[in-house]
Parts: structure tokens; C-alpha cells; sequence
């Protein structure tokens, strides 16, 4: 087959997928979003039957302005649309995209009369619904109506639909698209983040080989709250554990955290995203890895920062709701998950000294997480699931 894939975010495990389904023969062309700034895989080197291309080259994402972000997440979905016109894919799969991008490329490719498959990362429509609630914006309800209504039509264009928990399908469900919708979850690339030592030469550049650290890395969106991650180095200061947090993302977090840590005297060490293939050793460098999830994302929102997590082999606190697939997922692997609220931070804090005072059980964790992680992520398995729907897909369109 000839295959489009887009991943808007430009995830590691979907450029690791393209890599797989090109190694069984078919030709790969393996699209992302340049103005979507986000920690990206590897999304260099095209082997054969591979290629790497990108929209969004001259855009730079206003996330904030959300009247202009949606002008410019339509035009994306043009130039998106421009570019399956351009290679001529027999079978599309699409993954991470916002709702205008998804709606205009889901019309283009029904005209054009091209098959594709949702992979549903995220139900955009109840998270929206959830900052409405918050009263992040006063149009944020109209948002999610219309959002949802679009999400939903998008749904019902697709040849079929690939869902990363059992959670989705009662959405679909609700859709009338449950009865073309497949469970994958998703997993991290185990050859490409691997476990490194404590000390190491990304520890060693940014002066952390001997002061212990608790690391973020990743986004930090709405669904997330930020300030949790201070509050959680002011708790360890206080008693008596000082630490390092230590958080890698560009985005809107940013100018919050710095001044949460001002105003708390935490040590913060703010760094932008880092080079992919530079991974290994930034997540090595935590002690402890903390992932953040809201309450109203954990149902329909599995980070993908805890798989990569998982595959560092390091302990990881997760403060998300106890139903998240994610949160499962570090259970199995002993470490631990509480509540995304303030008063779970004692409790939280609790866990974190425990670590950082017991080598032995802190090595034990890393070991553990490694090995749930190559137990649950195995790439053939899932390869072999898609390939079998996208062949599926365009055989149906052909007949």
C-alpha cells in the first residue's frame, strides 16, 4: 500500500509505526506539524519506502488567541489537504489532529475519495466541556458544542477508527461509530528510549549529577495543573528533603511555573524541549519522573510522557485520576498514583522521600517500570493490528 500518516504532534511512536509498516514493504509518507512545538521522536533519516514531510513550516501557533488559532488550525488543514492531494496515498491514517484541522482534511479526503483512519488520541469535545466547566473562557461552551458536533461528524467520515482505551467506544457509541472502532493502546519505542545511568552527560551540562531532582517533561496544557509541581517541591523543602524540579516544555506553563517558584523560593530549573535522541539521558536524570493529568482529561486523555517514562525505567509519581489508563499502567509497575489535587500533595511528598532515601527500592522501581514496559509495548503486535485495518480500508475503497 501506499500510506499517508499524520501525526500532527510528531509523537515518537507514531514515526516508529511509519518505520515498521515501510520495513514490511509498504511506501511510507510520514507527515507532522512543525508549528505544533511539542517534544518530537525521530522524525529524521528516512530509510527505504520512507519519507519524512511536514506542514505548518511558516506558522507559529498563537494557543491563547483562540479566534486566531482557529483561522490558522483551517489553514492548516488546507495545506494538509494539499499534501495528500500532492502524494496520492491509497490509505490515510490521521492522529493528533485539532478539530479544524481534522474537520477540512476529513471533507478533502471524502471528495477526493480516499479512505482513512481516525486514531482517536484524544475526545477534544469532553475536554472542552471540562474548561467551560472551569470557567477557563466564557466561549469555551459554545466551543465544545461545536467542537463536539465536528468531532463527531469527522468520526462518522472515517473508514474506521483506532481508540487508545475501552473508554472510548461508549463515546462512539453514543456517535453511532462503535461498530468501526478498534482498541490499541499506545506504547513508546523500546529500542529508542532506553535506561542510562543516573549520572550521565546531560546530568553533568546542566550541573545535576548530585542534587536530586524530581522531573517534568512534556506538555503542560489546560488538562494539566502546573503549580501542582511546585507545590510538591515546597512540601519536600519543607520537610527537609530539598530537591530540584527540574521541567522541560515550552508552552504557556512556563512564565507560570517561574513565578509560582519565586513566589514558593523553589528550586526550578526550567529548560526548553530537548533533542529527541537526547531523551534517554533527561528522563535518566530524574530520580523521580512525575507525569500531571487533570481530573476531567482521565478518562479520554493517556499521556504519552508516562510510556516514555515507563521505558526509562525510573520511578514515576503520577498525579492523575485512579481510572486513566496510564495510572494502571504505573500501578503494575509499584509506583505510585494519587489524586491531581493539592491535598493529595502531603501523600505525595510522602512517596517521594521514601524513594530518594531507599537506593535499593528506587532501583527496584526503574527495574520494574523497564520491565512492565516491554511487556505491554511490543511494536510487532501493534503493527501488525494496523496494518491489517489500513489494508483492510483500502481494499474496501478499491472494491
Amino acid at each position: 500500500m501506499r500510506i499517508l500518516v499524520h501525526d500532527y504532534s510528531g509523537h515518537p511512536f507514531q514515526a516508529q509505526l511509519s518505520r515498521e509498516l515501510a520495513r514490511r514493504g509498504h511506501d511510507v509518507v510520514h507527515s507532522t506539524c512543525t508549528a505544533y512545538v511539542s517534544g518530537k521522536g525521530n522524525l529524521a533519516g528516512g530509510s527505504p519506502g520512507l519519507r519524512f514531510v511536514t506542514i505548518g513550516d511558516t506558522t507559529r501557533l498563537r494557543k491563547e488567541a483562540y479566534f486566531h488559532r482557529l483561522h490558522q488550525e483551517t489553514r492548516l488543514g488546507l495545506e494538509l489537504a494539499r499534501q495528500v492531494r500532492r502524494e496520492k496515498p491509497d490509505v490515510v491514517l490521521l492522529s493528533n489532529l485539532p478539530i479544524p484541522v481534522l474537520v477540512v482534511t476529513a471533507a478533502v479526503l471524502g471528495r477526493l475519495r480516499i479512505p482513512w483512519v481516525l486514531w482517536h488520541q484524544d475526545v477534544t469535545a469532553v475536554a472542552l466541556k471540562s474548561f467551560a466547566a472551569a470557567q477557563v473562557a466564557k466561549s469555551m461552551g459554545l466551543a465544545a458544542k461545536v467542537f463536539g458536533a465536528s468531532e463527531k461528524w469527522s468520526a462518522r467520515q472515517a473508514s474506521a477508527v483506532v481508540v487508545i482505551a475501552d473508554s472510548f467506544v461508549r463515546v462512539h457509541e453514543r456517535w453511532g461509530t462503535a461498530d468501526k472502532v478498534t482498541v490499541i493502546p499506545n506504547w513508546a519505542p523500546l529500542d529508542e528510549i532506553v535506561p542510562v545511568a543516573r549520572t550521565n552527560a546531560w546530568s553533568t551540562e546542566h550541573r545535576l549529577d548530585d542534587v536530586r531532582t524530581v522531573l517534568y517533561s512534556g506538555t503542560l496544557g489546560l488538562k494539566h495543573n502546573p503549580v501542582l509541581l511546585v507545590q510538591l517541591a515546597e512540601r519536600l523543602r519543607d520537610g527537609g528533603d530539598p530537591v530540584r524540579l527540574v521541567v522541560v516544555n515550552d508552552g504557556p506553563a512556563v512564565p507560570l511555573l517561574r513565578k509560582a517558584a519565586a513566589a514558593r523560593g523553589v528550586e526550578l530549573t526550567l529548560l526548553p524541549f530537548q533533542p529527541y535522541e537526547r531523551l534517554p539521558e533527561v528522563l535518566g536524570t530524574g530520580d523521580v519522573l512525575v507525569v500531571l493529568l487533570g481530573p476531567d482529561a482521565g478518562q479520554f486523555s493517556v499521556p504519552s510522557k508516562t510510556l516514555s517514562y515507563l521505558c526509562a525505567g525510573r520511578p514515576v509519581l503520577g498525579l492523575m485520576p485512579a481510572d486513566n489508563l496510564a495510572a494502571q499502567l504505573l500501578h503494575q509497575a509499584g509506583s505510585a498514583v494519587l489524586p491531581p489535587e493539592e491535598s493529595a500533595l502531603d501523600g505525595a511528598a510522602s512517596w517521594v522521600r521514601r524513594v530518594l532515601a531507599d537506593p535499593a527500592r528506587a532501583e527496584r522501581l526503574g527495574k520494574e517500570s523497564r520491565a512492565l514496559a516491554e511487556r505491554e509495548f511490543a511494536l510487532e503486535d501493534c503493527a501488525s493490528r494496523f496494518e491489517d485495518i489500513l489494508r483492510r480500508v483500502s481494499a474496501a475503497s478499491a472494491r
